[in-house]
């Protein structure tokens, strides 16, 4: 019998995460993390990003913003995984996520991948504006932000990862890092054997998997309960068949 953790190592291993993970934030040795202010008339403290976060982000869009203009179609979208370090060095992830190449327009490029060296607001995903990841969980980390931006999702996440919140020192309670990776559509998902996986699957499969080898530090909502209705915590040989049927039937494909 295969365990969901042995799949999720796997895949790990596969992937290179380890050693392509980056600090998620800027701080200090200590855990302190930098802020800084925005805004023009209503001016509000953020959560600063690691510089090498930034440079990957950067560098894993770029790929898919050239795929786009020369309409090649090769890539689907960015795959993230936020994560921390298990006592014995394993990968435990905290949040995963993705940014599809198309915008909800269809063929247009997605707002959250554009122009990115410029604006950080919207920043694949982990832009400073409310709505993404670090603008809603500035809210609910630093205090001076209005009380209708505290989302209860990122409360959770402040929680879980910061000594206390909200604050005007924000400490990390342990290390925070990040991988991202531009997905092609012929990549290799969490199960090779369903290869090649789309983004979309990819995404629903791995949160599925970490869900049951990693349920009390995983924070994502969506996805969560489906993917734990057909996801058991020993997985047999015939599972990822039976994972396709019932997933497909669930997750978005291109």
């Amino acid at each position: 019998m295969t365990t969901a953790r042995q799949i999720w190592d796997n895949f790990c291993t596969a992937h290179q995460l380890a050693s392509n993970s980056v600090p998620l934030f800027a701080c200090d040795k200590i855990g302190f993390v930098e802020t800084k202010e925005i805004g023009q008339k209503a001016k509000r403290k953020v959560l600063v990003r690691h510089r090498d976060m930034e440079e990957l982000i950067l560098r894993e869009v770029d790929l898919l913003t050239e795929d786009w203009s020369r309409k090649t179609h090769e890539y689907d979208g960015l795959i993230y995984i936020m994560h921390q370090r298990g006592s014995d060095g394993s990968l435990v992830p905290l949040y995963i996520g993705k940014a599809e190449t198309f915008g909800k327009g269809g063929g247009n490029l997605s707002a959250n991948l554009f122009n990115l060296r410029t604006s950080k607001n919207k920043f694949a995903r982990w832009g400073d504006n409310y709505a993404y990841h670090i603008g809603d969980l500035s809210a609910a980390v630093l205090t001076g932000h209005p009380l209708e931006k505290r989302n209860p999702k990122y409360s959770e996440w402040a929680s879980k990862m910061f000594k206390s919140a909200p604050t005007e020192q924000p400490q990390l309670a342990f290390d925070v890092y990040f991988w991202a990776k531009a997905w092609k559509s012929t990549d290799v998902g969490i199960w090779p054997e369903l290869s090649p996986t789309r983004l979309a699957f990819l995404e629903y499969l791995l949160i599925g998997v970490a869900s049951t080898a990693f349920g009390g530090s995983l924070l994502n909502y969506e996805g969560r309960n489906r993917a734990l209705s057909y996801v058991s915590a020993e997985l047999g040989a015939d599972t990822p068949a039976r994972l396709a049927r019932n997933a497909l039937a669930k997750a978005i494909i291109r």
